[in-house]
């Protein structure tokens, strides 16, 4: 690699001199997107999708040095070329493209191709080296298309309000909780947010979002819900909190779900393998679209997505170590 490299503090840009998605302090931070392993305090500068600015400082502090841009637009930096380019994954997710001297070098951070009605669908992005991340890089993992799966939960819903149960669905608060709230039926019943979910909500209220549901509060009297649907993050599950709900049944919603070991490892009553990650099948298509000679895998499947690129398409492959951990994440431990 010659335009970006892995040093001890991240993905780095010598010739910019800035750093993507970094783990450790750095003057100068672009970040794909809001994510706690993407983006992490202590950096001088951070700049971002505009859409990313509220969720940045709502987590890392109002005080922080943020710099918002729009999807496309070109900045300099020491003669790169650096544009951000939707991404799908999350409200305000990104794609880094970094052009010089004829090269162009795409960093996809974490990336989905099925759009949700939600963020702004990925584009892809044509390149000479594409850094792509493979969470579910594997042919087992072949999502269900996200609209039979809003329906599903819908239907479980209902079907658990009927029997006067409350229904309470786990994905992580930023991302996962806006995409199930965005298409719940709310004629079904009422609808309530953990306040990681409502802090998360508030926030992007700030750049024009608005999502159904009220806040949990300590005072708030749960005794009155009845049949109503509670967004809430894995860490709320099998805790005091969630428990005074009762009666009720649980969901989580993980591309991890797909496979039974993890919901039984989840202990949770039904699992909907609802994620904000490619697929095997969108992998393979992103590679293929991103005209690229030069692949590179990182966090997820890597060893095994590398070999398959480089077997299946005949081009250059190699894993990217990195401290990014999607599992987690997906599991809604990161959020």
């Amino acid at each position: 690699m010659s335009l970006l490299t892995v040093n001890e503090n991240g993905l780095y840009c010598k010739q910019g001199d800035f750093y993507i998605d970094p783990w450790r302090p750095v003057k100068v931070a672009l970040i794909t997107h809001g994510h706690s392993d993407h983006m992490r305090w202590g950096m001088k500068h951070y700049i971002c999708h505009h859409h990313t600015v509220p969720i940045l400082k709502l987590r890392l502090g109002i005080e922080q040095s943020v710099e918002g841009v729009e999807y496309g637009e070109a900045l300099e930096m020491n003669g790169v070329s650096v544009s951000f380019h939707p991404a799908g994954h999350i409200i305000g997710s990104a794609q880094i493209r970094l052009s010089y001297q004829g090269e162009v070098w795409v960093f996809t951070g974490d990336y989905k191709m099925e759009p949700d009605g939600v963020s702004v669908p990925f584009e892809s992005v044509p390149c000479d080296h594409f850094i792509s991340e493979c969470t579910f890089g594997l042919p087992i993992y072949r999502f269900p298309a996200q609209t039979l799966l809003y329906q599903e939960i819908n239907d479980w819903w209902r079907s658990n309000a009927q029997q006067g149960y409350n229904t309470v669905l786990y994905g992580y608060a930023l991302g996962k909780a806006q995409n199930i709230l965005a298409h719940l039926d709310g004629a079904i019943g009422d609808i309530y947010l953990h306040g990681a979910v409502a802090n998360v909500n508030d926030a992007l209220e700030e750049v024009g979002y608005q999502f159904p549901g009220r806040r949990i509060a300590t005072d708030s009297d749960r005794r009155t819900m009845e049949g109503a649907l509670i967004v809430a993050p894995p860490s709320a599950d099998n805790t005091p909190w969630v428990r005074k709900l009762k009666p009720y049944r649980e969901g989580m919603c993980s591309g991890w779900m797909q496979l039974r070991g993890s919901r039984r490892r989840r202990s949770v009553d039904k699992g909907f393998a609802l994620s904000d990650h490619c697929d095997w099948n969108q992998l393979n298509s992103a590679v293929e679209r991103s005209g690229a000679s030069h692949i590179y895998l990182t966090h997820g499947y890597e060893s095994n997505f590398a070999r398959w690129v480089a077997e299946r398409y005949g081009k250059q492959s190699a894993v990217l170590k990195t401290l990014y951990n999607d599992e987690m994440e997906e599991e809604g431990w990161i959020s």
